[in-house]
């Protein structure tokens, strides 16, 4: 997917300087529990694999946000079952030179249908992976990300300063 015209409008306006956007990601779970198996891309700007990703448009609540993306992006319809983690994510520097920084916002979900596949040119790949058996270039985050949605706590994940 481009840039959304609103990101693009706002870069009109103030250049590469850091924004601060809404980030949602999703653990997405099928399979029984102990036996589940977890959805993931491989992304076309880096050929990593990693969580189906996104930004909140204007008007949509963060659910809605992600499981948009998710439709979008893997062919896949999700029910979100709860918010796992909440923080803000370093700033990242694009080849541009826009800078982002990313409050992010990870939701484990339950598949409802489809068949995985990719949906747009954000991915070069999409699957369904044990997980046991994760892609070794699987960042530390995403993995933190995937732990908290399969903690036995409920409470949401966050980080502090101190």
């Amino acid at each position: 997917m481009p840039t959304p015209a609103y990101i693009t409008e706002l870069r009109e306006v103030w250049g590469h300087r850091p924004l601060l956007l809404p980030g949602v990601s999703g653990v997405v779970l099928r399979g029984d529990p102990g036996h589940e198996q977890i959805l993931l891309g491989q992304r076309s700007d880096n050929g990593r694999w990693s969580l189906p990703a996104g930004i909140v448009e204007p008007g949509e609540q963060p659910a809605d946000s992600l499981a948009r993306e998710l439709w979008e992006e893997t062919r896949v319809r999700v029910v979100v079952e709860g918010l796992v983690s909440l923080i803000a994510d370093p700033e990242v520097t694009y080849p541009n030179g826009d800078r982002c920084q990313y409050i992010s916002m990870t939701f484990r979900c339950r598949y409802a249908s489809g068949q995985a596949a990719v949906g747009d040119d954000e991915s070069l790949a999409v699957g369904w992976f044990d997980l046991d058996a994760l892609p070794a270039d699987l960042s530390e985050r995403g993995r933190q990300r995937i732990a908290a949605a399969l903690s036995a706590d409920q409470a949401c994940a966050f980080l502090t300063a101190g």
